[in-house]
């Protein structure tokens, strides 16, 4: 079975060259934690502005509706924000695209030349069913209304995710483990740790604050004992385990993942 570990070794460098900008909402994980699991396991130097007292001042400053970018970067419409050397970018996929090679956490193109658009995809599939959707959940109508202004349309939209939704991607992702390509079935892809699976860590860890009624009973059946077993790879992996017991690890709060218990199952 091929190693669990980064596929390959970083090169050391200045500080002015190994230097990550990640730029966030202050308070809440969000988008940009599937980013920040990516330097805290392969060990990466980054800077944070959720850890920036100016952290909110810096995040506006970025999208302003006055910020019209520079002449190799266009404006950026939201976070995360990544800066590195002259490159300013966002999109947590398209942040974790340009990332996984340089981490070590995609197969290098000696190894597999498609790869990364094999890692890419899982990571895409993961955002879309288990961290969108998730969202949607609690607000089915409109993302500038309050969740009180649509509790009627998030209960019925809750059902159907539960139901239907949540189990379909589950179901996707332990078949993926259960695939030739996985290479054994610890790791989504290649018989090694990427990006993707600290993706799906990420995804299942939210939906499990989120729905905690729903992954207990989901958990217990056993259906997608792969999937669990992923996570709970990921969760005791050294540099991951020590980042979630830190204080840079945040709480889940009024972001994409919200427990509100009428929405969960009983």
């Amino acid at each position: 079975m091929a190693s669990s570990e980064p596929s390959s070794k970083r090169q050391k460098t200045s500080k002015e060259e190994i230097l990550y900008e990640l730029i966030y909402w202050p308070s809440l994980p969000g988008r940009a934690e599937h980013i920040r699991l990516a330097f805290e396991e392969s060990n990466t130097p980054y800077t944070d502005t959720a850890q920036d007292p100016k952290g909110l001042d810096i995040v506006l400053s970025e999208i302003s509706q006055t910020n019209q970018g520079d002449a190799l970067n266009p404006p950026i419409c939201a976070p995360p924000i990544l800066k590195h050397r002259s490159l300013i970018i966002n999109q947590t996929p398209n942040i974790l695209l340009y990332l996984g090679p340089k981490l070590g956490l995609v197969p290098t193109a000696e190894e597999d030349e498609g790869g990364v658009y094999h890692v890419n995809q899982l990571a895409l599939t993961a955002l879309d069913g288990l961290s969108n959707e998730a969202h949607d959940v609690h607000h089915p109508v409109a993302t500038g209304l309050y969740y009180e202004d649509q509790k009627v349309e998030a209960k019925r939209k809750a059902g159907d995710y539960l139901e239907n939704r949540l189990p379909k991607f589950l179901g996707y992702f332990e078949r993926v483990l259960g695939g030739e390509a996985s290479k054994g079935g610890e790791w989504l892809y290649g018989g090694r740790l990427t990006y993707a699976d600290l993706v799906l860590f990420q995804c299942v860890d939210g939906v499990k604050h989120a729905f905690p009624n729903a992954m207990k009973r989901i958990g217990e059946e056993g259906k997608f004992a792969k999937v669990f077993a992923l996570y709970e790879r990921v969760k005791e992996r050294p540099n991951i385990k020590k980042y979630l017991a830190s204080e840079r690890r945040q709480a889940y709060g009024m972001g994409i993942y919200r427990h509100y218990p009428e929405l969960d199952e009983e």
